[in-house]
């Protein structure tokens, strides 16, 4: 029998999260892997559990299924939007237009049996949206026909952090990027240890850089975005001209580890006013004294705009603080980035 496809089911109804996994689960082509009781923990558990397809309800408190769809990485799990609105609805017509596969109309928004109605439909639609998903992405990128930018750059280094929606985030930004940009990249992102390894990977092919899991004694030469390992405070240290990447558990007592605070700091430390940072989608402060850091260096810092952002926690401490050079929508981050080459 081939593979079953994996599903993780999100919706903000307990009642309607267990009808949906108990038909779906009753299919020999589908294993569920998970639930989700709303946007964000739908957005936590995609990058943890890896389904092949997610059935999202649209309508949620916080955040709802069409901001799921918008944080999502492309490529990712194929998306079955589940809602009580017809599939004629504006609603429906704007799940679709943010990449959702399919949409399956609930019989009622009522917690009663009526919803094993849904059982036929749902599961031959998730079907199909798993073997859509098993053709998978089209290839690797012609790093050849990448845009070029200049040889040179008073600029030394690019650190980016990120938490609650930042895969996404980091994805666009990174894909983005010529191919012979030559200002070496470093990336926090709070993700689960095992992680951060195949999120490299998965940029790598998908990106003109070159993008690797850190290691230590790395060097971060151009051209190159490197990715702290989930576990791991990455620190920059320069030697010459050259600057370097080092893994350490050390500190031992900030909230996140890795820590943007960790990585920007030391990143001022390295190059001084050479230093560029970034601060994108994410819940807490993180970020924020590592910002204070390299304003204090006389680096630059950039943070999201809170209308682009997952979760404006991160940013938010930044602009705040008075940190932030420039606010700037995610769609136009990459730009900004460039343009202090």
């Amino acid at each position: 029998m081939e593979t079953r496809i994996r599903v993780l089911v999100v919706d903000d109804s307990a009642f309607a999260r267990k009808v949906m996994r108990e038909v779906l689960s009753r299919s020999p082509f589908l294993e569920v892997v998970g639930i989700a009781r709303d946007g964000l923990d739908a957005l936590e558990k995609m990058l943890e559990l890896q389904p092949d397809v997610i059935t999202l309800d649209l309508m949620m408190p916080g955040l709802d299924g069409l901001g799921v769809l918008r944080a999502m990485p492309s490529p990712g799990p194929r998306v079955v939007a589940v809602s009580i609105s017809a599939k004629d609805s504006e609603l429906a017509l704007a799940a679709r237009e943010a990449g959702a596969f399919a949409v399956v109309t609930k019989p009622t928004a009522l917690a009663t049996d009526q919803l094993y109605d849904l059982a036929g439909e749902l599961q031959r639609v998730v079907i199909a949206a798993g073997r859509a998903r098993s053709a998978g992405p089209a290839g690797p990128p012609d790093r050849s026909a990448a845009p070029v930018v200049a040889a040179t750059s008073a600029l030394q280094l690019i650190v980016i952090g990120a938490s609650t929606g930042g895969p996404p985030a980091v994805t666009r930004i990174l894909k983005a990027m010529p191919r012979d940009l030559p200002v070496p990249i470093a990336v926090v992102v709070h993700m689960p240890t095992g992680f951060t390894g195949s999120f490299a990977k998965r940029l790598d092919t998908e990106c003109a850089l070159d993008v690797l899991e850190a290691f230590q004694g790395l060097e971060l030469r151009p051209g190159l975005a490197v990715v702290a390992r989930a576990g791991m405070h990455l620190k920059v240290s320069a030697r010459g001209a050259a600057c370097f990447s080092s893994l350490d558990v050390r500190p031992v007592m900030t909230p996140h580890t890795p820590s943007v605070d960790v990585l920007f700091e030391t990143a001022a430390t390295a190059v001084s006013s050479h230093v560029l940072a970034v601060i994108l989608t994410g819940m807490g402060s993180d970020g924020l004294e590592g910002a204070r850091a390299v304003h204090a260096a006389g680096g630059a810092v950039l943070a999201e705009a809170e209308s682009t952002c997952v979760v404006y926690g991160m940013p938010r401490c930044v602009v705040e603080a008075g940190l932030a050079d420039a606010v700037v929508r995610l769609e136009g981050m990459a730009d900004a980035i460039l343009a202090r080459i």
